[in-house]
């Protein structure tokens, strides 16, 4: 029987203005689906026009500027709308959703879609949940004493995984989903006998451990950042008074 880390699997990833999940926006976005290791993956990819300003510090990262997608992006709204559908038509299927880092990156398409379709995430997938695997969440998990940092260029190096083009969303959702497999080869004493919604429930619990244990290392360094154990979607913040 084929493991879950050897079938189909898809990923998803974006790039946008900054890293706040609430304000920030989308300006480029890929779904890669690959029916299993070593076959050839099917790619698409979205590029937007996100209304606003990008920051020099965005563009810098993934080298996207205002000119470029005034000029060739698309207007927001249909295209959270085919994102949504894309990702709902993977959970449709059961397969699972590989996201590098994944509150960041479904809560940030969560509040395009409540900003542009006054809608949610969740709607979309009502009738069939997402089974996300996160290799950021599973690697600190698996490999919880290994010092450096864990960024998706640090696990490609530390896993074997070639990334080419760093910061554009597909080859980031490709590497990632590379890394999820390789992980699960390196830990398949650990993970064969999982299936996908058993590891989409644990990763919740090993996440919010994590997210604990980096608050109380912030409590000792003296910095007030706080630390969101949501996963793999941090909940809306409630409406200001």
């Amino acid at each position: 029987m084929t493991c879950w880390y050897e079938g189909p699997l898809a990923a998803f990833d974006t790039e946008t203005t900054g890293v706040d999940v609430e304000t920030d926006r989308i300006v480029s976005a890929a779904v890669v689906v690959q029916d299993a290791a070593g076959t050839r993956p099917r790619v698409s990819r979205w590029l937007v026009n996100p209304g606003v300003p990008v920051p020099a510090g965005a563009t810098a990262v993934h080298g996207l500027t205002d000119e470029h997608l005034q000029r060739n992006g698309r207007w927001p709204a249909p295209v959270m709308f085919e994102i949504a559908e894309a990702l709902a038509e993977q959970a449709a299927a059961n397969r699972p959703l590989v996201v590098m880092n994944a509150p960041f990156d479904l809560t940030v398409l969560d509040r395009e879609l409540r900003r542009h379709r006054a809608s949610s995430l969740d709607r979309w997938l009502d009738s069939s949940p997402l089974l996300v695997l996160d290799p950021r969440v599973l690697d600190k998990h698996l490999d919880r004493y290994r010092k450096g940092r864990r960024t998706l260029t640090d696990l490609c190096e530390h896993y074997g995984v070639t990334l080419d083009g760093a910061h554009d969303a597909a080859a980031d959702a490709q590497a990632a989903l590379d890394v999820v497999r390789a992980v699960g080869r390196r830990f398949s004493a650990r993970l064969e006998r999982l299936e996908p919604p058993e590891l989409h429930s644990l990763q919740a619990v090993w996440h919010a451990a994590q997210a604990r244990g980096l608050q109380a290392w912030f409590a000792r360094s003296g910095s007030e950042e706080s630390v969101d154990p949501a996963w793999p979607l941090r909940p809306e913040l409630p409406a200001a008074a």
